[in-house]
């Protein structure tokens, strides 16, 4: 019995017995190095993966990894070897050099850089004719060099917790072999804005899968990459009509991944630079769809702890919806003051900005439906005790709009305001509030003097009224102290 056992110990797996998993690699977040993933397939979008190596052992991108060797320049062959050579100079730039060390493969690494530098000068020119072949050949090669595991965050590799860092005092991580990847962004782009390219054949490689994977590398940690890829995509969203819906979608559900999943804030900016530029596009009246993303997927985005990365961008497309359609402004007021932070200083300070840009564009009839709980909201800004937040809302009184606003609806207003600038003239601490407060209630004095005495006169009530109720209050505690003390006794 211990002879067999001992047998079956001994016993070797063959090829077949382990698990055959090689296919198209997504983009991830790794610190173990793969291999490059393999382009989209180019005869439909349901196929999302290419056949792995074992499968076409024939097909000539499925061998070996190409040696990098000095070929001939494209502009000193024939037009008819062309096409053969190009697709042989796109095959050869597949192949992956190690950047973790200068001194290796110092000469492959040239050879591929000016290998790259000629393709895209290629695309460029006038001569630059790329049949469909050539289009498969170029986009394999793109997608090896783009689509490959992306290194780890800097909170993963300390092991710190990632709402403990502030992304705008760490370094930003930059790719070392950003000079071959720059190139191959550089080759892409051309590609897509190519006159020469028609965009019924270059769909059988711009593909939705082609486009999701661009989509998850905007996870990258290199600016320089997600500045390109902005560009990318931005360009495939102008030439690729039939795509528009899906980039749209896929965008929208990356802020619902980022809001509920992971909350890593990596190339938000740029994707909501892309919105910008899309809602700049919507045509008028706009669709229910759009709506519903600006109240699930856009206004959310202020609850989040990085919003201070992104917010320039993220207060353009609110602003660009408010222009749009004016009878959003409602709904995107509403949703700042759902969102409002309670104990974030500089947080609000950022919401009183994008504030004053939603109301410069607010039309009256839309203002009047929020008025009391946009100044109910104002009021307690007024009263902060943080001096920024208390000078930011009342620079507010310094837009012409915003104080037109106010005039149309002063006696909603007043009555809510004038009890917040009494407080700041009594008591703050801050002598820039104070001098402001001042100024605002000076203002609010001459728009209507009537209307301001009033309020002035049920102030002083409110205040009498106040120090009576503080008065019994004292009366009852000092009743109470007296029955403990006899009961004592």
């Amino acid at each position: 019995m211990l002879n067999k056992i001992m047998k079956l110990g001994g016993k070797k797996f063959n090829k077949s017995d382990q698990d055959n998993t090689s296919g198209v690699n997504t983009v991830v977040r790794s610190s173990r190095p793969t291999t490059a993933a393999a382009p989209p397939s180019s005869t439909g979008e349901s196929q999302s993966a290419a056949p792995s190596p074992s499968q076409t052992p024939n097909h000539p991108m499925f061998t070996a990894p190409p040696s990098l060797e000095v070929l001939p320049l494209l502009k000193d062959v024939s037009s008819s070897d062309r096409p053969l050579l190009f697709m042989k100079k796109a095959h050869m730039c597949s192949c992956q050099c190690d950047f973790s060390d200068s001194l290796i493969m110092p000469r492959e690494k040239e050879i591929k850089r000016q290998t790259l530098l000629e393709l895209v000068d290629f695309l460029h020119s006038s001569s630059g004719k790329v049949n469909e072949t050539m289009q498969s050949e170029l986009i394999r090669m793109v997608s090896a060099n783009m689509f490959r595991c992306l290194p780890p965050a800097h909170y993963e590799n300390t092991g710190a917790p990632p709402e403990g860092n502030d992304p705008e005092e760490e370094e930003p991580y930059l790719e070392p072999w950003w000079p071959h990847l720059q190139l191959v962004y550089e080759l892409l782009l051309r590609y897509v804005v190519s006159s020469e390219i028609e965009p019924k054949t270059a769909k059988k490689f711009i593909n939705h899968t082609f486009v999701s994977r661009l989509l998850d590398l905007f996870d990258s940690e290199d600016p320089r990459e997600r500045e390109y890829l902005k560009t990318v995509l931005h360009r495939i969203y102008g030439k690729f009509i039939f795509h528009r819906p899906f980039i749209r979608c896929s965008i929208y559900n990356i802020f619902y991944k980022y809001l509920y999943e992971t909350e890593r804030c990596v190339g938000i900016g740029e994707l909501l630079e892309i919105i910008g530029s899309v809602i700049n596009g919507f045509t008028v009246p706009m669709r229910e769809e759009h709506r519903l993303y600006l109240v699930k997927a856009i206004l959310p985005l202020h609850k989040s702890k990085g919003i201070s990365i992104f917010h320039q961008q993220l207060s353009y497309c609110v602003v660009q919806f408010v222009e749009k359609d004016y009878k959003l402004a409602d709904t995107v007021i509403r949703g700042l003051l759902k969102y409002w932070p309670l104990t974030n200083c500089n947080k609000e300070v950022l919401f009183l900005g994008e504030l004053e840009e939603v109301l410069d564009v607010t039309e009256p009839s839309e203002f009047q439906h929020c008025v009391v709980p946009l100044f109910r909201q104002i009021g307690k800004c007024l009263n902060s005790a943080n001096f920024q937040v208390a000078e930011r809302a009342l620079f507010l009184w310094n837009n012409e709009h915003i104080v037109g606003l106010i005039a149309e609806n002063k006696d909603v207003i007043f009555p809510i305001i004038f009890e917040a600038l009494e407080r700041n003239m009594k008591g703050h601490w801050n002598q820039a509030v104070h001098g402001l407060s001042e100024n605002v209630r000076r203002m609010f004095m001459e728009m209507d003097t009537e209307l301001f005495e009033e309020c002035e006169k049920q102030h002083a009530e409110n205040e009498a009224k106040a120090s009576e109720l503080l008065e019994q209050r004292e009366m009852t505690w000092k009743r109470l102290e007296e029955a403990a003390s006899l009961a004592a006794n």
